[in-house]
């Protein structure tokens, strides 16, 4: 293991023995102090109140399209495997088959409310990617810690898993390594997360493995950790990888995981103590989100062609479950719940993006957002906007000499939309009582 992906300190420069991040530019700003400084904040510093009332009827515009950048790489079928919003709305992070991280930038001079969409040229990009962060090996998992911002450097991070490499965390601004978090296995071999996420108020990293959770404190990196096992002592509990992880937004301690087993588990934070175990997904679970106001918890698997909701305050069955065409992949598919919590989009195999009212249950509309798998979907945290990304894994025949398989622009492509929304949106209170 080389020393930058296995060395101690937490600071580019190796000199922070006490475990504190530190900016690579000196400033003397930590990423303990951003904490603290958010802690009696909501992620992001925005009030969600002002996010419009949007009009899901109509199909959104496409503002922005990328397709172009992921096809200049060695990698013959480069396809997109999730995007996800930073907390400040600032940018977007997408992940992608060539082991890289492309984060973009959203343009000073974009409001979200310009009835006009910005249209590109076919076979070009709206522009490039501000960062680009090459991990050597697959990607399994990536989230941004919960309260970054731009406007403080010290907290513009995320963190990725790979494959037979330690939990990163990254610079979103210079594309650095800022530290890293190491877990070792029964041989005293690095394991890798398949799933990782921030605990609610960012002081702790939670990584799933097989059959175990481990617990990394964000200020301490290196090979501390606290272990919990998913599973009791008369084999009760949570079996399998743990590959998905979400916490309650309400801040009532409690998380959520998901497992390749087809459970769903809802935890007490605290001390990891099983509250519910949930069964009757299809298949492996590859995503789990809460309600906005913590008392739903939605879950998708792979193979599965439905997202379950479930009632948190009696997790006894089904409250009803959304379709999405998803029977015939293994793909992790992001699914995402807009700012007001009452509607839920996600992707599927058919290209289309399907959104449905949380309060019912039932469709409400959708569209056309590429020409293959849509595995990724996340609304703006304020802005009527949305990006997703889409793709899937293409096999070629020996004796095909073309590389780029004759690939469209709506294929293996990351696009931002923008949705209507009244013009009166200023109505704020009105549209956010529930």
């Amino acid at each position: 293991m080389d020393e930058e992906r296995d060395g101690e300190s937490c600071s580019p420069g190796g000199e922070e023995a006490n475990g504190r991040i530190e900016q690579q530019n000196g400033n003397n700003t930590v990423l303990e102090e951003a904490t603290e400084t958010a802690a009696e904040s909501s992620p992001g510093e925005h009030d969600y109140t002002y996010w419009p009332s949007v009009r899901f009827n109509v199909p959104p515009n496409r503002n922005y399209h990328f397709s172009a950048q992921f096809r200049d790489s060695a990698y013959s079928n480069n396809f997109h495997k999730g995007v996800k919003w930073s907390p400040d709305g600032s940018c977007f992070l997408s992940s992608s088959e060539d082991n890289k991280l492309r984060l973009f930038s959203l343009p000073d001079y974009y409001d979200g409310c310009d009835p006009s969409a910005y249209s590109v040229a076919p076979g070009t990009d709206s522009y490039g990617a501000s960062v680009v962060v090459d991990e050597g090996e697959p990607i399994y998992d990536f989230c941004w810690y919960p309260y970054m911002s731009s406007s403080d450097p010290a907290s513009c991070v995320f963190a990725t898993t790979t494959r037979d490499h330690p939990i990163h965390l990254w610079d979103a601004t210079s594309s650095t390594l800022r530290c890293t978090y190491r877990a070792y296995d029964a041989v005293d071999e690095i394991t890798a997360a398949i799933s990782v996420a921030f605990n609610s108020d960012g002081t702790k990293i939670f990584a799933g493995y097989n059959k175990c959770i481990r617990v990394f404190n964000v200020h301490r990196p290196g090979r501390d950790f606290k272990q919990y096992s998913t599973l009791k002592g008369n084999k009760e509990g949570q079996t399998g990888i743990i590959s998905a992880i979400a916490f309650s937004p309400s801040h009532t301690g409690m998380l959520a995981t998901g497992s390749f087993s087809q459970t769903t588990a809802i935890y007490r934070e605290d001390n990891m103590e099983l509250l519910y175990l949930l069964h009757g997904q299809e298949g492996g679970i590859t995503h789990v989100q809460f309600s906005k106001d913590g008392n739903y918890l939605y879950s998708g698997g792979r193979k599965d062609p439905y997202i379950m909701c479930w009632d948190v305050r009696k997790a006894v069955e089904v409250v009803y479950k959304l379709y999405r065409s998803a029977a015939q992949t293994n793909q992790r598919i992001y699914f995402d719940i807009e700012p007001h919590g009452r509607h839920l989009a996600t992707g599927g195999e058919d290209g289309l993006v399907h959104i449905y009212d949380l309060q019912t249950g039932q469709w409400i509309s959708g569209f056309q957002a590429a020409s293959d798998t849509v595995n990724g979907f996340s609304f703006h945290p304020f802005l009527p906007m949305a990006v997703s990304s889409s793709g899937h894994r293409r096999f070629q025949a020996p004796d095909e000499e073309d590389n780029n398989f004759h690939l469209s622009d709506n294929e293996n492509c990351v696009s931002v939309w923008r949705f209507s929304c009244d013009s009166s949106a200023a109505e704020t209170g009105d549209n956010n009582e529930s």
